[in-house]
């Protein structure tokens, strides 16, 4: 059988998702965990690879199994063999055909922003602290010269292995509740800190210096150097994935993402 799982993590302690060489990523104390309640080798397929310190709430994976477990007993035994930091959220059976990464339609993330003078004890790995007062309203405008599909060549890494740069945004905004500024973006997919380059580069413009234009030109120069800074990565969680309803997974998306 089949078996999709909602996984939700906090990426403090983790060199990303993938399963390394040399550090820990989540997915192999994932693994490790199904694998004690499989009572064999388990590998999972993930819809979308985090970096280090990026954070889920409904990351999406899935695994084949010949092991008759419930549901239940799937979630329930994956958490008592997980770490404190990670969780399994859902797990529902899937057709064959299912596939977290290909099957999907879109991903969603969200980007904190602190601003404030001081800082935070208790959101220091959740929240990028900025002092300096941000305007989120140019930021929001800034944001929404992205929207459609364009090449993001300005926007990814420069060790991205991607083939093509193209992306389609069909949602992205910015909003300010009190101290707390979200970003909130969703794509068919996402290129290598693709979210941290924008949030750096509308923070530019945030901060007064650049104008809202300014992002068209970055845009269009598909030079990365031309934009701003990456935004730290500690303030990025994966918010969802979401699918065709025909294969049953549960929705998710931005609503469900870091809330204050």
């Amino acid at each position: 059988m089949r078996v999709a799982l909602g996984i939700e993590y906090d990426g403090t302690s983790y060199n990303g998702w993938q399963r390394q060489k040399t550090g820990l990523g989540v997915q192999q104390r994932v693994e490790e965990a199904l694998s004690v309640v499989a009572n064999h080798p388990v590998e999972v397929i993930c819809a979308g690879r985090t970096d280090t310190g990026v954070h889920a709430t409904d990351q999406v994976v899935h695994f084949d199994t010949d092991s008759d477990r419930s549901e239940r007993g799937w979630l329930l035994g994956a958490n008592t063999n997980l770490p404190d930091d990670i969780n399994v959220s859902w797990v529902t059976l899937v057709a064959d055909d299912f596939h977290a990464r290909f099957s999907a339609m879109s991903r969603s993330y969200r980007y904190l922003i602190l601003n404030r003078l001081q800082r935070s004890a208790l959101h220091r790995h959740r929240a990028w602290w900025v002092y300096e007062p941000l305007d989120a309203e140019r930021m929001d405008a800034a944001a929404q010269r992205l929207l459609g599909k364009h090449d993001f060549s300005a926007f990814r890494a420069a060790g991205c292995q991607a083939s093509t740069a193209v992306r389609h945004l069909t949602h992205i905004s910015v909003a300010r509740a009190g101290d707390w500024i979200t970003l909130d973006v969703t794509a068919n997919a996402f290129l290598q800190h693709m979210v941290r380059n924008i949030m750096g580069t509308i923070a530019t413009v945030g901060l007064g210096e650049e104008g809202v234009e300014w992002i068209t030109e970055v845009l269009e120069s598909r030079d990365r150097k031309a934009g701003g800074i990456a935004a730290p990565a500690h303030g990025l969680t994966l918010a969802g994935v979401e699918y065709p309803a025909a294969f049953g997974v549960p929705a998710a998306g931005c609503s469900q993402a870091i809330r204050i």
